[in-house]
C-alpha cells in the first residue's frame, strides 16, 4: 500500500508542477495546416511562436470583434441599425491574423462585412456601433452606417459587388508611385470572385508589378448560393492564373498572420499575389437573409463546435500555458462590459442635424458655389429649403 500510495503522490506532484508550469509559460510554438501554392516555389513556415502578450492580443481582438457582431446583430433586430448590415461572425481569425502582419504603411480595402476591420484600424466599438446606428459619434458622422466606414489606411466596405478590387489595385499603384513600400489588401468573398472587375485587376497588377495583395475570403456561400454552384473552380488562389496564389486556412490566425506576413515580401519584391482565406460565416449574407435555405443548421452548428477561431485558438493558448482559463474568463468579462458601454452609448448618441446635410462632400471645395449650394455652408437654394421645411 505504501509504494503504492507513494506513486501516487508522485503522479499528482508531476501534474501539479507541469500545470504550475503552464502557467507561468511566455510562449508557445503553433502547428498550422499546409498551405496550399500556386506558381510558388515557397511558401511560409508552418509554425510560429507566439508570446503571451501576442496571444492575449489575437484573442482580446477576435472575442471584441465577436461581440460587436452580436451587438450589431441585437440593434439591428431592434429596429435601430436601419438598411443593411452583414455580420462577420466566423471570419475573425482572417482580419486579425491579416492586421497583425500589416505594417504602418500599408493599406486595406474590402467589401461591406467590415464593422471588425473598423474596430482593428484604430476606430473605437462605440465609434463603430454609433456609424451602424446613423449616429454623429460614428466615424463618418453616422452617414455611411455599416458598409462604409473609414479610417487611416482604411478604403472602408464597398456595396458594389466587387468593386473595391479595382480599387484596391488603384491604392497598390498609389503606394508604388509615392514609394512608401506600402501594400493594398484587396478584399472580396467568393461570391464576387467571378466579377469580371475582378480579372481585368489580376492583370493590370501583374503587368504593372503592383503591390497588392488579392485577398479572397472563402466563407463558402454568396448571396444564398454554395461556392461550388457558382463556381467552375473553387480553388480560387489559382484563379489569378500566371499570378502566383496561396490558400491558408482562415479559421487559424497564426496561419494567416503567416501567409500575410510572406505575401508582403512576396509582393514588394516580384508583385501581386492571390491569396484565398478559407472560413465560414455563421450569420446569413445581410441580416435580411436568415442563411437557413440553402445550409443545414446542423452544419453550422458543426463549424462552430469543431472549427471556431475563437475557442480554437482559446484551447490553444490554454493547453499551452500562456494563459489560464480564469484569466481568460476576466478577458471575457472585460469585452463584454466595454461592448455593452458601447452599445449602450451608441444608443443614446444623437444623429447630425440638417446643416450638415451639404457637408463633407470635399476637403476643400476649389468649385465655389454648386447650383446655389456650398458644401460648407448651409443649403442656399430655395427648392431644396423649401423641401427641408415640409
Amino acid at each position: 500500500m505504501i509504494p503504492s500510495l507513494v506513486a501516487q503522490l508522485r503522479v499528482v506532484f508531476r501534474k501539479s508542477t507541469l500545470q504550475s508550469a503552464r502557467h507561468y509559460a511566455t510562449e508557445a510554438k503553433f502547428e498550422t495546416k499546409p498551405f496550399k501554392l500556386h506558381n510558388l516555389t515557397t511558401g511560409p513556415p508552418t509554425s510560429m511562436t507566439v508570446s503571451k502578450d501576442e496571444a492575449i492580443t489575437f484573442y482580446k481582438e477576435m472575442q471584441t470583434i465577436r461581440r460587436i457582431e452580436t451587438a450589431a446583430g441585437n440593434l439591428y433586430k431592434e429596429k435601430i441599425v436601419r438598411g443593411f448590415c452583414h455580420l462577420y461572425s466566423g471570419q475573425e481569425a482572417c482580419a486579425v491574423g491579416m492586421k497583425s502582419a500589416m505594417r504602418p504603411q500599408d493599406n486595406i480595402i474590402s467589401a461591406y462585412r467590415v464593422h471588425g476591420w473598423t474596430y482593428l484600424m484604430g476606430v473605437s466599438p462605440k465609434t463603430v456601433l454609433s456609424e451602424l446606428t446613423g449616429k454623429q459619434g460614428g466615424c463618418a458622422r453616422g452617414k455611411g452606417g455599416s458598409m462604409h466606414m473609414y479610417a487611416p489606411n482604411f478604403y472602408g466596405g464597398n456595396g458594389i459587388v466587387g468593386a473595391q478590387v479595382p480599387l484596391g489595385a488603384g491604392v497598390a499603384l498609389a503606394c508604388q508611385y509615392k514609394g512608401n513600400n506600402g501594400v493594398c489588401l484587396a478584399l472580396y468573398g467568393d461570391g464576387a470572385a467571378n466579377q469580371g472587375q475582378v480579372f481585368e485587376s489580376y492583370n493590370m497588377a501583374y503587368l504593372w508589378k503592383l503591390p497588392c495583395i488579392f485577398v479572397c475570403e472563402n466563407n463558402g456561400y454568396g448571396m444564398g448560393t454554395s461556392a461550388e454552384r457558382a463556381s467552375c473552380n473553387t480553388n480560387y488562389f489559382e484563379r489569378g492564373d500566371v499570378l502566383p496564389g496561396i490558400w491558408v486556412d482562415g479559421m487559424d490566425v497564426v496561419a494567416v498572420k503567416l501567409a500575410t506576413q510572406f505575401v508582403i515580401d512576396y509582393v514588394l519584391k516580384n508583385g501581386p499575389v492571390v491569396m484565398e482565406v478559407c472560413t465560414y460565416r455563421y450569420s446569413g449574407h445581410s441580416m435580411s437573409d436568415p442563411g437557413t435555405s440553402y445550409r443545414t443548421r446542423d452544419e453550422v452548428q458543426e463549424v462552430r463546435q469543431s472549427r471556431d477561431p475563437i475557442t480554437s485558438f482559446k484551447d490553444k493558448i490554454i493547453n499551452a500555458g500562456l494563459v489560464t482559463a480564469e484569466e481568460i474568463k476576466k478577458l471575457d468579462a472585460t469585452i463584454k462590459k466595454q461592448v455593452d458601454e458601447a452599445t449602450n452609448a451608441a444608443k443614446s448618441d444623437s444623429e447630425i442635424g440638417l446643416t450638415e446635410l451639404s457637408t463633407d462632400v470635399y476637403a476643400k471645395n476649389l468649385q465655389g458655389d454648386i447650383r446655389g449650394s456650398s458644401p460648407s455652408s448651409w443649403l442656399k437654394h430655395s427648392s431644396l429649403n423649401h423641401a427641408v421645411n415640409l
